[in-house]
């Protein structure tokens, strides 16, 4: 089969909500990707960081193959011994409490909404988040997303939220009424353009949510499970939330949500008030298990911090080399390149025309996110395609 055989399929087949690039993807190992007229590419945005590992991690295909022979799936009304297994490590790793599984960070974000509301209700019912933020696409966490173009043609879209300017202290104070039940917030927003909160900013909040009774929700969909050199981001700023939410990197390729809820709210959602049909199946729960196993015995957290300061000093080198880079903005492998262009979706276009895949947010702001298994002459392939592009 060729592209435009698959292409033909699509066209008369599948829904078109999505401007999709002519890449047909058949094989993928580590930072690489094939397609399907055989060309490789080296994938520095790979699914979202679905595959935050990299594609195809060994300790996450051996136990998809282990788990495959026995069971797929286990309804929740039964127990789950691999989602048992699952919840400890997770627990281990964050702080002390229980967890929730769901299929995604849209659903993980829902959990959290949910459990805000229930916190409060009936007196309070409000959830602030940040302007720029991206929360999912259902009605509810579209409405929590603090971007206009996700909400256009949805109306009427669902009460009980306020957004307000990202590391603006200020504006979330004045914000806070009686009504307050959760502040929610992403520690970087990827899809606003890699915007990093400051230290003190996020300490403050704390120390607001504390004092006034408020949940505080942090949105770990992409900086969970080793983005940002620790386990979760939240340990970089040394504040321990109320209740993450996971995805995206936790699967190792597989769909799979997960919210932890600290010990002290955990029985807030009781039998019959929350579900997931498929939530943390045995399949999932296994393929997570060799994400953690991979984190663990290849020391990718290491890995990671030590990519992080090498991507940064290439990239201000590069900076010095080419005006139209206005900014260099970067935690762990969350990098984002911000140029003085309103439309930077040409580099983007041939950086995949020379067999590197990144992403283009926010009209002109290069968002790369490379596999934690990244190295230097990965690093400095990437480097070398967007100095020619630039």
């Amino acid at each position: 089969m060729k592209i435009e055989d698959v292409k033909n399929l699509y066209e008369n087949y599948v829904l078109n909500t999505y401007t999709r690039t002519d890449l047909c993807m058949v094989k993928g190992k580590n930072s690489w990707v094939w397609d399907i007229a055989g060309k490789k590419y080296l994938d520095f945005f790979p699914g979202w960081v679905v595959s935050g590992l990299g594609h195809c991690n060994k300790y996450v295909v051996r136990n998809i193959k282990h788990q495959i022979h026995n069971i797929l799936h286990v309804s929740n009304n039964y127990y789950n011994e691999l989602q048992g297994e699952l919840s400890k490590k997770i627990i281990e790793n964050s702080f002390k409490g229980k967890v929730f599984y769901a299929n995604s960070g849209a659903e993980a974000n829902e959990s959290a909404i949910k459990l805000i509301r229930k916190f409060g209700n009936p007196e309070k019912n409000e959830i602030i988040t940040m302007q720029k933020s991206f929360h999912g696409r259902t009605l509810a966490t579209l409405t929590a997303t603090g971007q206009d173009k996700v909400k256009v043609g949805f109306d009427p879209l669902p009460e009980g939220f306020k957004h307000v300017p990202f590391n603006d202290i200020g504006a979330l104070v004045k914000a806070i009424s009686p009504r307050t039940a959760g502040i929610m917030l992403e520690l970087v927003q990827g899809e606003g353009g890699i915007n990093i909160a400051d230290v003190n900013y996020i300490k403050q909040i704390k120390s607001i949510c504390e004092e006034k009774n408020i949940l505080l929700a942090f949105d770990e969909v992409q900086t969970g499970f080793g983005r940002t050199g620790n386990m979760f981001g939240f340990q970089y700023y040394d504040v321990q939330p109320d209740l993450i939410t996971l995805a995206k990197s936790l699967g190792g390729g597989l769909p799979i949500g997960a919210m932890v809820v600290a010990e002290k709210y955990a029985n807030i959602l009781t039998p019959g008030s929350h579900a997931s049909t498929f939530g943390g199946s045995p399949i999932v729960c296994s393929a997570a298990l060799g994400v953690l196993e991979a984190i663990e015995k290849d020391n990718l957290l290491e890995n990671v911090k030590r990519m992080s300061k090498y991507f940064k000093n290439k990239f201000m080198d590069l900076k010095a080399k080419k005006p139209i880079i206005k900014h260099v903005k970067i935690l762990g492998l969350m990098i984002g390149i911000e140029l003085d262009t309103e439309d930077a979706s040409y580099v983007y276009k041939e950086a995949l025309n020379k067999g590197l895949l990144i992403n283009c947010t926010q009209k002109n702001i290069l968002r790369i996110m490379p596999a934690l298994c990244v190295n230097k002459k990965e690093a400095d392939i990437c480097l070398k395609i967007l100095e020619e592009i630039l």
